[in-house]
């Protein structure tokens, strides 16, 4: 098992940053990819960005040169820089790890709320 901890989300006028953290415990070993995930009111969760352990990333389109995902494998824990934040990015950010395998195990941390204000 893998228990995710997120923290940073807050509020936020339009144009301002945050970063999120997520340290993971637990089965460590058996985490391949980490990320984070979002959820607004009455739409689907939806991915924001990954990391792989080898360090490669992906973004969703929206947020492409304004969020950055980073790990820290010493620590354990997944970062996602968000700079020049919308309106429209407000949602509920979850962390997710997925663990190695053919079919991999899906891990997710409770949610932190991020609200931009317009």
């Amino acid at each position: 098992q893998v228990q995710l901890v997120e923290s940073g989300g807050g509020l936020v006028q339009a144009g301002g940053s945050l970063r999120l953290s997520c340290a993971a415990s637990g089965s460590i070993f058996s985490i391949n990819a980490m990320g984070w995930y979002r959820q607004a009111p009455v739409k689907q969760r939806e991915l924001v960005a990954a990391i792989t352990s080898g360090g490669s990333t992906n973004y969703a389109d929206s947020v492409k040169g304004r969020f950055t995902i980073s790990r820290d494998n010493a620590k354990n824990t997944v970062y996602l820089q968000m700079n020049s934040l919308k309106p429209e990015d407000t949602a509920v950010y979850y962390c997710n790890a997925s663990s190695w395998g053919v079919t991999p195990v899906d891990y997710w941390g409770q949610g932190t709320q991020v609200t931009v204000s317009s």
